[in-house]
């Protein structure tokens, strides 16, 4: 390659690199926590009540069902020499059944869970997400990354908008909630 192609080709590349670095230099980019501002809004602490006391309450069953097979096995081991191998075989594979019934009431309850945890929190985030876009617009930020999910290993706090969105959430005005049942006006 002759020098005046070479100096042509560098020339090339510099006038492409310089608008990208200057446009680069008005980037704006912020990031959130978004895991802790769900947790620290108003309806997130609420919600997370909500999931904790049904969460409680489910294992509370499942605990006195699980109980109730213990009592159970121990009254079948204490019996079992008095009963014949017909009855003892019978009295355990019930048993057996009640115990993988239980299992499948446990892992539908996970998964009931894992639901009722999504309904609860996926309108809190939708409404996050909002105030991130205003905070972000106003702002003239370019990016706003979730510092979890982003690949960030380390920045400095004064990027971090985690606790303006969380006051932003909590002083936004709410729609009042419908009620299903509510009249219709004619």
């Amino acid at each position: 390659m002759s020098l005046r192609s070479t100096l042509a080709a560098a020339a090339t590349v510099l006038s492409l690199a310089l608008p990208v670095a200057a446009s680069a230099a008005d980037l704006k980019v912020a990031y959130v926590d978004l895991q802790r501002v769900l947790l620290e809004v108003d309806d997130g602490k609420a919600a997370k009540q909500r999931l904790q006391k049904w969460l409680e309450a489910r294992q509370k069953e499942i605990d006195g069902e699980q109980e109730t097979l213990r009592k159970e096995k121990d009254l079948l081991d204490k019996q079992a020499s008095a009963m014949s191998e017909a009855t003892r075989t019978q009295k355990a594979t019930e048993l057996q059944k009640k115990v993988m019934e239980l299992a499948q009431k446990y892992e539908r309850s996970r998964a009931e869970a894992a639901n009722k945890e999504r309904q609860e929190m996926e309108p809190i985030i939708s409404r996050i997400d909002q105030v991130i876009a205003t905070i972000a617009e106003r702002d003239g930020l370019g990016f706003v990354l979730d510092k979890r999910d982003s690949g960030i290993v380390f920045a400095l706090g004064q990027y971090d908008i985690s606790n303006e969105v969380v006051r932003s959430y909590n002083n936004t005005k709410k729609p009042a909630p419908v009620a299903k049942d509510a009249p219709v006006k004619k």
